[in-house]
This record gives C-alpha cells, structure tokens and sequence, in this order.
C-alpha cells in the first residue's frame, strides 16, 4: 500500500472511531446499557458510508472488512469505561468536527475513483459526514444534527466541494485531500466557537 492509500485508510478508521464514540455518548446520556452502547456506536461509525455505499452501487465497506465495526465496539468500550464527563464531551465535538471533514473528503474520494460525477461525489461526501449522526440522534431521541442552528452540514458541503474541484482541475489528491479537509474543518470549528449559522427563513431565528 503506498503512502496515500495508507493516509487514507487511517482517516477512515479515525473518522469511524470518532463518529461511533459520539454514538456511545448520546447512549451514554440516556444511560443505556452495554449492549445498547455497541449498537448507538456502530450505527452512527458506518451510517454514512453504508448509504454512500449502497447509493453509488459498490460493496458495503464494513461488511468486507469487520475491522470497521470492531473499532465502533472498541469506541464505545472506550465511552462506557470512562464515562461521558462534560470535558470528554467538549473534545468530542471537536473530534466530531474532525471526523465530519475527513469524512467529506473520504466519501467524496471513493465516489469519484468509481467513475461517479462530480455534483453527485460532492453529495456523496456530504452524506457520508453527516447521515451516520442523523442516525444517532434519531434512535437517541435527540435533535437532530440537521436542525442544529450552528453550521453543519455546510462544512461538510464545503470541504467536499473543494476536493472535487480541485480534482476537477487535476491537482493531486493529496493537495486536494488536505484543502478539502482544512476548509471543512476550520468552517465547522468557527461554526463551535462563534455559533454561526445561515440566515432562517423570515430573517428571523425560531426561538430555542
């Protein structure tokens, strides 16, 4: 495997790891138990690149190669050990954020290297960050994140527009990769600390 392959094998792992300790955290606050702990984990790890993967005709990823739901159980091992707590919490949403703009550039990556176009890898990108934590607020009962004032899914549009672009001109993937993902990840990051947000529909925000 060379060093690109290996890159992105490991911010796919990293992104699963991430997404499905998010899962075992909402299970968490709900005080599930192990069992349900797994479960929240896993589907919240692989949601995204299981419709990714069904929508563009190839093979489910974590069904070829377990390792994937392997690491969605170790995340939530990992959550049930030592506890939610609001400072792990904290860094979560930050992990969160880093997973979400790997993911945007991941998704969009394996749509495009399958012959899929463009404007429907950009989609595949999207889907890919952000449909596993709809799934986890929708079984946790909790908001979902597509309601969320703050921006989300909009970094995720960001970064995976920028990488198809930037593939589109034939720059390197690593170049596009990389643009792809800081611009996903730093749009969500001043998305956390100054709570932007895109104009509502009236101009005004619901209350909340």
């Amino acid at each position: 495997m060379d060093r690109l392959g290996l890159t992105l094998v490991i911010l796919d792992y990293a992104a699963v790891a991430v997404f499905a300790a998010s899962g075992a955290l909402a299970a968490a606050r709900r005080r599930h138990d192990i069992v349900t702990f797994g479960f929240f984990a896993s589907i919240t790890g692989v949601g995204g690149g299981t419709l990714r993967d069904l929508l563009i005709g190839a093979p489910v990823f974590w069904v070829g190669k377990p390792s994937y739901i392997l690491v969605c159980l170790a995340a939530a091992a990992a959550v049930w050990a030592f506890g939610p707590g609001a400072r792990r919490e904290a860094s979560l949403l930050w992990l969160d954020a880093l997973g979400m703009a790997a993911y945007s550039v991941v998704g969009a990556l394996k749509a495009l290297s399958l012959g899929i176009p463009p404007f429907s890898s950009v989609l595949m990108g999207v889907l890919t960050a952000t449909f596993g934590g709809v799934l986890r607020d929708v079984v946790a009962e909790e908001p979902s994140v597509l309601l969320r004032r703050e921006l989300y899914v909009t970094p995720a549009l960001l970064g995976a527009t920028s990488f198809v672009l930037l593939r589109w001109i034939e720059a390197p993937v690593m170049v596009a990769g990389l643009a792809g993902f800081l611009a996903a990840f730093a749009l969500r990051g001043a998305a956390i600390v100054f709570n932007l947000s895109l104009p509502p529909f009236g101009g005004r925000a619901p209350p909340a």
